[in-house]
């Protein structure tokens, strides 16, 4: 076992304290810096840092940070929440580490759709069908994973074809 355990601290946003969700920073017992480009490879994470060592993923709508000594969590329900994520992450963390000799490293985050190839997919008339007022801020959308060609109505099958093949080689969990 890598991890043994943390001390964590619940918080709330102080950029706006009428927030109802809270933050959770836990203080790793042991430093995890090597287990990190195996618990990348495992869970597949949106962004890997070297230097230093860190790894974000987005899981059920939260942004965790994992670094050498500490573990972030954002806009949680509540305590019991951030309980059962760090330990989930502990667990995780400490599963890669012993499985490290079967896992292939990783060192570097998924790769993300860019904007302006998708933008270059639509019609761009700006016509706010799909409820947006430009077909910019609708690419905005589908490269964060929350549209899909199916949401551009001013798309024509083939159009709609080119947009989906394009998202197909990303992921966006």
């Amino acid at each position: 076992m890598l991890l043994s355990g943390y001390q964590k601290t619940i918080f709330r946003p102080e950029c706006n304290p009428a927030f109802t969700s809270v933050h959770c920073v836990a203080r790793l017992n042991e430093d995890v810096r090597d287990a990190l480009p195996y618990l990348n490879a495992v869970l597949g994470g949106d962004q890997y840092f070297s230097d230093p060592p860190e790894v974000m993923f987005h899981h059920h709508g939260r942004i965790i940070k994992v670094g050498a000594r500490e573990i972030a969590v954002n806009a949680l329900n509540d305590e019991q929440e951030a309980d059962r994520i760090l330990e989930w992450m502990k667990n995780e963390i400490n599963g890669a580490w012993e499985n490290r000799d079967a896992i292939t490293p990783c060192y570097s985050g998924k790769t993300k759709p860019k904007l302006m190839e998708i933008l270059k997919l639509l019609p761009k008339t700006n016509c706010r069908k799909c409820g947006q007022p430009t077909c910019t801020a609708f690419a905005a959308q589908v490269m964060a994973g929350g549209r899909g060609a199916e949401g551009c109505p001013e798309l024509d099958g083939d159009a709609k074809k080119r947009l989906s093949h394009y998202l197909a080689g990303f992921s966006f969990d």
